[in-house]
């Protein structure tokens, strides 16, 4: 008899599910997608985390894949189409920070040579592997979450604060926020 998988209770379908078992906590080093999961947290703020990865091949289509060059230089009409765009979150404040934070990102690769190089050096280059037992035990944000935003603040980046810093600490695998009984608690350490 094949044993049953344990996983963290959070994925309720079968998108949640993918995004649980293949990405959620996987350390990322593209800057594309650190972009790419930076831009989509943002979005995140109010919201849940299952309505953006709905969206998320939307936001792949009118975000030109997530590549930073081109966002920022969105202008006017980009930001017109983005506002009129069903398949993504049709939010002014989220649209213009997505650009602005497309410029804060083009000089933080150029101040370190990658943003990957920014933002790992905050864990020393290795994930925070913690030992959650139960839902109630993961935060919301960290002193190290408070300190990343506060960082990105000062860079001129927008919709990043410790909550949506946090979130995408955990995403990125810059933190391993399974639970120990779930079987990527394991496979991530």
């Amino acid at each position: 008899m094949k044993k049953a998988i344990t996983r963290c209770p959070w994925p309720t379908d079968e998108l949640y599910l993918a995004y649980h078992d293949n990405e959620w906590g996987v350390p990322v080093h593209d800057d594309r997608l650190l972009f790419e999961f930076l831009i989509l947290e943002g979005a995140q703020a109010g919201l849940s985390w299952h309505t953006v990865l709905k969206k998320r091949e939307h936001y792949r289509a009118a975000f030109a894949n997530f590549e930073a060059n081109k966002i920022a230089r969105y202008g006017d009409n980009q930001v017109a189409a983005l506002l009129n765009n069903a398949g993504i979150i049709r939010n002014r404040l989220k649209i213009a920070a997505a650009i602005q934070n497309a410029r804060s990102f083009l000089r933080v690769q150029e101040e370190f040579g990658s943003f990957d190089a920014y933002l790992w050096r905050f864990v020393a280059g290795k994930p925070i592997i913690n030992h959650r037992k139960r839902m109630s035990d993961i935060p919301a944000r960290t002193p190290l979450s408070d300190q990343i935003s506060k960082d990105l603040l000062k860079r001129g980046f927008k919709f990043v604060g410790s909550t949506i810093c946090y979130a995408n600490m955990q995403a990125i695998g810059m933190v391993n926020d399974h639970l120990v009984t779930c079987f990527r608690h394991r496979e991530l350490c």
